[in-house]
């Protein structure tokens, strides 16, 4: 569904991406992987329309889709969850859900697609009423995701969704991404937590200063000497 065919991309004067290729295929579920400023947000900043290319193409279901808007992206099929959820604090957990479809204009099917989504996530129909910051680290990503779900995306990218989770936290929000994944939804999954991602991804690709330098299948990553040293073995 989705490719990067060398994409370059900079902050002003400071480049940080560096000819980055990566495809996503229908369904799969692949990881992005590297450590701190080694490109990984920027790369997803630049397929969700939030940072131009400065060169290099992004095709999305066949067409070009670097320059546009966002919320051209979202409608389009491309649906994010943003590092450190980004949640409205003071709007109920009910409201923040239906952020996640301001794209849409099918009341009826939002409605429908509310209810699976607080049936996904129990919690978050316990706690529709409440504000989104009174809830707690991992429900706010639980949040998060359910709020990209309302878009009705084809593939959702996800930045760092295990970062400040307690590790049962960890756990289930990886449990409901292959979950999702199941169900059809593609996945890019965007982590520092490299055994993790790599435990349910098809395949990876590890950035280093704006470059990548591994892509495999997910099986040959974990036993690849680079990621055992640089990754796997802290």
């Amino acid at each position: 569904m989705l490719e990067l065919r060398g994409v370059s991309a900079a902050y002003g004067q400071v480049q940080v991406l560096w000819d980055v290729s990566l495809t996503v295929g229908d369904g799969e579920l692949v990881c992005l992987l590297g450590g701190n400023a080694s490109g990984k947000s920027t790369t997803m900043k630049t397929i969700l329309g939030l940072l131009r290319p400065r060169a290099g193409e992004i095709i999305w279901d066949s067409r070009p889709i670097q320059g546009l808007t966002p919320a051209e992206v979202v409608r389009g099929g491309i649906a994010p969850v943003l590092e450190n959820r980004r949640i409205f604090p003071d709007l109920t957990v009910h409201e923040n859900l239906l952020m996640g479809a301001y794209t849409r204009d099918d009341g009826p099917a939002v409605r429908a697609d509310l209810e699976r989504i607080l049936a996904l996530f129990p919690v978050l129909g316990e706690r529709r009423r409440r504000p989104g910051g009174s809830l707690s680290g991992g429900e706010q990503q639980m949040l998060a995701m359910g709020r990209a779900l309302l878009a009705r995306p084809r593939l959702l990218v996800m930045d760092e969704p295990s970062m400040g989770l307690s590790p049962l936290y960890v756990d289930r929000i990886f449990e409901i991404i292959q979950r999702l994944n199941r169900d059809g939804i593609g996945v890019l999954l965007v982590e520092q937590n490299a055994s993790m991602a790599l435990s349910i991804a098809d395949r990876g690709y590890v950035l280093q200063a704006g470059r990548v330098v591994l892509a495999d299948r997910a099986a040959s990553l974990v036993n690849h000497p680079m990621m055992r040293a640089a990754y796997l073995e802290l």
